[in-house]
């Protein structure tokens, strides 16, 4: 028995305790070690924030205490607050804000007050009002000390304090936890729920609503959909599409057609449904190329798996469709240095980025995976007569694309049909694919049997556990401590300027990005690198550079299970390691900075922006 257990891998191992332990000491020595003076100063800062600054536009704005505000005052502030924190400082912005930007961001909100407020900064001008949201954003970054906060309010900042804490030390228990594998994944998304409840981080009440998102529901309905491709056929349809009129159907032939599908596809198309797409094609590869006798060749299965994951990762930066990290930078400029990068700039910009990438995780790939096969053509053979036995499309796989098409229009028009009123209610791409996953049901494509077999169902708690593992790192300051320490540790290097600054910049998102999903990760470093950058090259070329390059480097999750949606859709394969991820994940990391950093130095510097200075 324990030869088999040792021999055991993916949801059949056991909890290993020899390597369990140290994750454990970690966790408690972090939590209960004395708190430095950046932490006090960042965890009073995202506790007592909010109410300081919706205080001080109260005396600002109205001369006032908060107490004795009017609703329609009250409700400017607070809608101001929310704003700023979001990067958003421009007047005009503020204007378009409505009932339903409130309720998303939990403010209180009715018709009246809501346009008292609106024409109360109406009557502003731009310039009064930007100064007015600086002030307060300077407020809440650096004005607020732990050690000037009064008593009254000290128990809140303690506690603020104490979440931060947690946070980083649940940090290294969940990085240590999933790189050495030494507890089966889904049982870490569980331990972080329970770490956070257990040390009053989160509510009972709360800690369930956290494991819920619109992409946990995402990857959910992905899973769902995949099934269903795989059930009827689809699948295998679409791989002999893809390559039927390759002459020599080899693995380096098929892994380089898979990469220059999908990367530049991911600049326009969500990563995660991209992934949901190719995973059973890559299997089935892999599955037919298995059909003669002898051992598997598992090393092959690897390989096809991780290049569909890794193929999505590199595309996303290409355009600002390619991710919510490149529109949460775009908002970020023009706010807060009244910039703005347009959507086809920003693509001359990026998707060299993207072209280059291909053949480099190609190589990578190549490099760091050997497979015992090399020629594919038995799969495709084999693929051929499976189709064959089929015959022509049957009515359950055209019913699968058809629901499928609907799908992906939705995932095209649901953010922008809402937006201009078409649809009554914002979907989100997660309610999107589990409503796909119910017509399947409902069409008689698929029965519940097929998805208690077919979905990878620790797979979905896996990622439920990385978002609000990555929820608590925003909403406690964590990520933004580890930003902000980080740009302070290299300023006496020679690091905080110029071509430097930016690579700096990539190294701190790179790794942050990690732990946490790519539009969260943004968010928290961005406003620390365009802050620097803004001080050191004021007025310059450097500060769109900026913005571009912290949203590159927020692709760059390779390394880890939990980093973006793709890499934990494919470990629903059954085929991959934590470990497998940092065999290609690891030199990706180091040859995606080196690019960005040649890229900056050598393309975007030389061509300059938009007649700005230089730097």
């Amino acid at each position: 028995m324990a030869d088999e257990r040792k021999k055991a891998t993916g949801y059949d191992k056991y909890i290993d305790w020899k390597f369990f332990i140290f994750p454990i000491i970690l966790l408690v020595a972090i939590m209960m070690m004395p708190a430095t003076n950046s932490m006090r100063d960042v965890g009073t800062e995202y506790s007592l924030g909010t109410k300081v600054v919706i205080e001080h536009l109260a005396r600002e704005l109205f001369d006032k205490p908060v107490h004795d505000l009017e609703q329609w005052e009250l409700l400017t502030c607070r809608m101001m607050e929310a704003s700023m924190r979001g990067g958003a400082l421009g007047r005009a912005r503020f204007l378009k804000r409505d009932e339903k930007w409130c309720k998303s961001s939990g403010i209180s909100v009715d018709k009246p007050n809501l346009a008292r407020a609106q024409e109360f900064v109406e009557g502003m001008d731009d310039d009064s009002f930007k100064e007015e949201m600086k002030s307060a954003a300077l407020l809440r970054t650096e004005g607020l000390k732990y050690e000037e906060v009064p008593d009254s309010d000290k128990k809140t900042a303690n506690k603020g304090v104490w979440k931060l804490k947690v946070a980083l030390a649940v940090t290294v228990f969940t990085v240590f936890c999933f790189v050495t594998g030494c507890i089966p994944l889904p049982a870490v998304a569980f331990c972080i729920g329970l770490i956070f409840t257990f040390t009053g981080v989160v509510s009972r009440t709360e800690v369930a609503s956290l494991y819920w998102s619109d992409a946990v529901w995402f990857i959910m309905g992905s899973l769902m959909f995949a099934s269903a491709f795989v059930k009827t056929g689809v699948d295998r349809r679409i791989c002999l599409i893809l390559f039927n009129r390759l002459a020599k159907p080899s693995v380096a032939a098929i892994t380089l057609v898979l990469i220059i599908v999908i990367a530049p596809a991911a600049s326009f198309i969500s990563d995660h449904a991209l992934a949901a797409i190719f995973l059973p094609i890559a299997i089935i590869l892999y599955r037919g190329s298995q059909r003669r006798e002898g051992p598997l060749d598992t090393e092959l299965g690897k390989m096809l798996v991780i290049t569909v994951a890794m193929a999505c990762n590199i595309g996303g930066f290409g355009a600002p469709s390619g991710g919510a990290r490149n529109v949460i930078m775009m908002t970020y400029l023009e706010d807060m240095f009244g910039m703005d990068i347009g959507y086809l700039t920003w693509i001359t910009y990026a998707m060299p980025f993207v072209v280059i990438m291909i053949p480099l995780t190609w190589l990578a790939i190549q490099w760091r995976f050997k497979p015992a096969t090399k020629d594919l053509s038995p799969a495709m053979a084999y693929l051929k007569e499976d189709i064959a036995r089929m015959g022509r499309w049957n009515r359950q796989q055209i019913v699968t694309l058809i629901i499928f098409a609907v799908m992906v229009w939705f995932w095209f028009t649901e953010k922008e049909f809402y937006d201009l009123g078409i649809y009554p209610v914002r979907l989100g791409i997660g309610v999107v694919a589990l409503a796909g996953g119910v017509a399947y049901i409902m069409a008689g494509v698929v029965n519940w049997r097929d998805y208690h077999e077919r979905v990878d169902w620790g797979v979905v708690w896996l990622y439920a556990g990385a978002i609000i593992f990555g929820k608590i790192l925003d909403e406690t300051g964590a990520a933004y401590f580890v930003a902000r320490t980080a740009v302070e540790s290299v300023a006496g290097l020679g690091l905080a300027s110029g071509v430097a600054l930016i690579g700096m910049a990539g190294i701190l998102t790179g790794g942050i990005t990690q732990i946490m999903a790519d539009g969260p990760a943004a968010a928290a470093v961005g406003p620390v690198t365009l802050n620097m950058a803004g001080i050191v090259h004021p007025g310059t070329a450097m500060l769109p550079f900026m913005a571009m390059a912290t949203a590159c480097a927020s692709s760059f999750a390779y390394c880890l299970v939990i980093g973006t949606p793709p890499n934990a859709i494919v470990y629903a394969s059954g085929l991959l390691e934590p470990k497998d991820y940092l065999r290609v994940g690891i030199p990706l990391w180091i040859i995606a900075n080196i690019l960005l950093l040649l890229l900056v130095a050598l393309y975007w510097v030389p061509r300059g922006f938009a007649g700005m200075p230089s730097f």
